[in-house]
């Protein structure tokens, strides 16, 4: 069967889609990890056979809408295991609701679900799609457990000290403009969904102002009074990096930093300091101590994850907490993985103790093949295309960079940097290591575009 496994944001997703890709080739299966517009790329020019295309949303969106009506009808099959996730907001209702329309569903093979919640929320709002829905949990999940931590290696640019994780969650002051969002939200219809969407959105966006200034306050006398240990500060990856680089510039011992995964930096913070994030939950299951740092009294922008950790309202309270952890960190050598998980976590998130989701995943992708997907795509034709492809986009950026009359070309999209052969290799024999799977090929078809199969 082929797998074409669409990733937006790799930081977010790369590693998980690897998962997935390495337990499908182990089984037989053909897989393409990729940026979207590599895969549509391969199907436009007839080189990538139907198989199975698995997209991070269903966002209905009439451009997606477009897309999955094409692919549908060039015998595709989609499925989707929702990235944004929506973990971290109290209910699911306004999440389903906006990123889910009956249309997109109906063009839809499955929908793996995180957990109970945001499964009871889907079948309540899209009752006649009940049977497409699965309770699988999400590969990203899978690799947050203790089972995987061999995985997580210690990421570059981390301090030599034990340090304190920032998680921030703070888009709508430090992404985008307002405007931009809002022309953008309104191109993907999410206020003819919900009216109430724009009221929200301009008051969490007001929020989140005074949630930066916050942070910034309570960061800069926790550096000024912390003990013997370093902070290191990631931008949420729709967060511009340079705005935190400069508002945190003048304090000492912060690291400003989003290169990898987010798993990786949790896996090895000796405490995550966080509001309103999925890194709460992430944390939680790494058995990482959590602290839900609220410097004000907010109206919209309350999340769910607040009940899991310490909670902490003010920077004095903060810096009593983060040194209290920190000295009780030699006294444990390792996490206790056997402590319970809270209620809030299992209402959320499906774990299966003796099944990942990814195993789930495929398994569901193997019900869905009816000989249609496994026609031989032609990968050889496919990397020659990624390169003709590359050199156009390379000659355009040099053509435009002259006419702007810059010396430099211009700065690849900062969701997907470009991947490199011995970091892809690299990552997937960990996942054999840790898995026992052997006989597992991976090739580099591009700079954007992983080929896993099995030898």
């Amino acid at each position: 069967m082929n797998i074409y496994l669409s990733v937006e944001i790799s930081a977010r997703e790369l590693d998980s889609k690897i998962l997935l890709a390495t337990l499908a080739a182990a089984r037989g299966h053909h897989v393409v990890v990729s940026d979207l517009e590599s895969i549509l790329e391969g199907v436009s020019q007839g080189v990538l056979t139907p198989g199975i295309f698995h997209t991070k949303s269903l966002t209905p969106a009439e451009h997606k809408i477009t897309l999955h009506k094409l692919l549908v009808k060039k015998g595709f099959k989609i499925t989707s295991n929702d990235e944004e996730a929506g973990v971290e907001q109290d209910g699911f209702d306004w999440f389903v609701k906006n990123r889910f329309s009956d249309q997109m569903i109906d063009l839809t093979a499955a929908i793996f679900t995180w957990g109970s919640q945001d499964t009871k929320s889907l079948k309540k709002f899209y009752p006649k799609h009940s049977s497409k829905m699965h309770m699988t949990g999400s590969p990203r999940v899978d690799l947050w457990k203790p089972f995987f931590s061999n995985y997580w290696s210690v990421p570059k640019g981390a301090p030599l000290k034990p340090f304190l994780l920032v998680s921030s969650n703070m888009a709508e002051s430090n992404g985008r403009g307002f405007f931009e969002r809002y022309k953008m939200k309104q191109k993907l219809g999410y206020y003819q969904r919900g009216p109430e969407a724009l009221e929200r959105d301009f008051s969490q966006t007001a929020e989140s102002f005074l949630k930066t200034y916050s942070f910034i306050n309570a960061l800069r006398i926790l550096s000024e009074k912390k003990n013997d240990y370093d902070i290191v500060f990631r931008p949420h990856p729709s967060e511009n990096i340079e705005i935190w680089k400069t508002y945190l510039e003048d304090i000492p011992n912060i690291y400003v930093v989003r290169e990898g995964s987010l798993s990786a930096w949790v896996s090895n913070a000796f405490v995550v300091m966080q509001e309103g994030c999925t890194s709460a939950i992430e944390a939680t299951i790494n058995r990482t101590p959590v602290i839900n740092y609220s410097g004000f009294q907010e109206i919209y922008y309350q999340t769910k994850p607040y009940s899991l950790g310490f909670n902490v309202n003010t920077p004095d309270d903060l810096l009593l907490k983060v040194n209290s952890i920190f000295k009780n960190l030699e006294s444990k050598s390792q996490k206790d993985v056997h402590e319970n998980l809270p209620a809030i976590v299992h209402d959320k998130i499906y774990l299966d103790k003796n099944e990942l989701a990814a195993e789930k995943i495929v398994n569901l992708w193997e019900t869905l093949d009816d000989n249609s997907t496994s026609k031989f795509p032609n990968f050889k034709m496919f990397k020659l295309l990624l390169k003709i492809k590359k050199y156009r986009k390379m000659i355009g950026k040099l053509r435009r960079n002259l006419l702007l009359n810059k010396s430099k070309v211009l700065n690849d999209d900062e969701k997907f940097p470009l991947l490199k052969e011995d970091d892809i290799q690299m990552r997937v024999k960990k996942f054999q290591d840790i898995l026992g799977i052997e006989k597992i090929k991976c090739e580099l078809l591009s700079d954007r575009a992983i080929l896993i199969k099995k030898q």
